[in-house]
């Protein structure tokens, strides 16, 4: 998955950065929470669940705590089950955000998103280091 962000409007928090829709970063953080709660683990048959209760549109009660006062609000969300595992899960295990362990069919919150951040940044610091290399423009 590619990244892009503009350096000057930087989101407030990563999901803004990561997804392009309100109804990604919803069902994103939703996702995230839902393995907090679960000590940062869940097996193969509870994202399935949690897929399926996106898909059948339940209610969720959720917590603002952006503005001065904290809200508990209800809103119904519904996202169908495909496009989870396509627009949601599968970017955030490519990106390492989470892992996947094949033995024990569970998912797991990661590092390696973290890791392989300061390894890109590490990169870029070796390309600016680099002597210049000749070379000619010419006309045809």
């Amino acid at each position: 998955m590619v990244i892009l962000y503009d350096q000057f409007n930087l989101g407030e928090d990563i999901y803004e950065i990561i997804f392009a829709t309100e109804q990604q970063i919803i069902v994103a953080k939703l996702l995230i929470e839902e393995m907090k709660v679960k000590e940062g683990e869940i097996g193969k048959t509870e994202m399935s669940m949690f897929a399926m209760a996106l898909h059948e549109g339940r209610v969720v009660e959720m917590t603002d705590t952006s503005g001065p006062v904290t809200m508990k609000k209800k809103i119904k969300i519904s996202y169908n089950k495909r496009q989870f595992y396509d627009r949601i899960l599968t970017p955030l295990k490519s990106m390492g955000l989470i892992d996947y362990d094949l033995y024990k069919k569970t998912y797991k919150l990661s590092e390696k998103f973290n890791k392989n951040m300061m390894k890109i940044g590490l990169l870029w610091l070796q390309e600016l280091r680099k002597p210049p290399i000749a070379h000619k423009i010419t006309k045809q």
